[in-house]
């Protein structure tokens, strides 16, 4: 159990961390930046998939509680990120932007991204309660989609009118929230036997949702031919890296 909450809390920390990046990206220009990151959403969206359908299914599985209910909690992960992403864009403002007028739509997406980071924390202690590989490769996928979303969650921070240096700080501290997120779910383990088939499932839903909902789609955006292609095997090698990490079950 200490080895858990060691490898649970390392690895939140380091997802905790990611916001950190935007002071890197400040460097880079934009349209450059833009040629990255879809690249990095290809990855992130094979990442997910991958780690749904490799790792915590499978865990799910032989852990014997996969079943109706199991089924059920992975549709409540679904809806719980679309409920929150609805969520984050129910909020609009059209008042003038200025260094003295933050759009309420800014702050209102902070605390979507809190909300969300706290469930990426406890999906983290959910796959790692499950197994140590499973909790890695939960990590890794979650770290990959968090790098093109909060580039993304900066530029929306920037453009409502925070400063850069505030931008950075605010979302390291919506980042934290994660740790709150994997503090909690390793504590409910002392009081609720099978917590981490809710976690897992919510998790699996989570992610088939994120990447089909979310990232697919803005990969259909891209028509080039040679884009669409290297998109394509990004995909394909964020897929491979989870069946890579098959191997620390070994």
């Amino acid at each position: 159990m200490n080895q858990i909450w060691l490898y649970s809390i390392i690895s939140v920390l380091i997802v905790s961390i990611i916001p950190l990046g935007g002071i890197v990206l400040l460097g880079i220009k934009l349209n450059r930046l833009r040629k990255i990151l879809i690249y990095l959403v290809s990855f992130s969206a094979g990442a997910l998939f991958g780690d749904a359908f490799i790792h915590l299914l499978p865990e799910l599985i032989k852990s014997n509680s996969y079943g109706s209910l199991a089924a059920v909690y992975i549709i409540v992960g679904i809806l719980i990120f679309f409920i929150l992403e609805k969520f984050v864009h129910w909020q609009h403002c059209h008042a003038p932007i200025s260094k003295h007028h933050v759009h309420p739509f800014a702050y209102m997406n902070l605390v979507g991204d809190g909300l969300h980071n706290f469930i990426d924390g406890l999906i983290i202690a959910g796959s790692y309660i499950v197994s140590i590989p499973a909790g890695i490769a939960t990590t890794i996928a979650v770290i990959l989609h968090e790098i093109p979303q909060e580039v993304g969650d900066f530029g929306v921070m920037i453009y409502a009118g925070f400063s850069r240096v505030r931008a950075i700080m605010l979302h390291l501290a919506t980042g934290l929230v994660a740790v709150l997120g994997t503090l909690l779910g390793l504590w409910m383990t002392r009081f609720f036997a099978n917590i981490e088939t809710l976690l897992i499932s919510v998790a699996i839903g989570g992610f088939i949702y994120i990447a089909g909902s979310d990232l697919i789609p803005e990969l259909h955006k891209e028509t080039n031919t040679k884009i669409s292609l290297i998109q394509i095997l990004f995909l394909i090698l964020g897929v491979c890296v989870m069946l890579a990490l098959l191997l620390l079950e070994v």
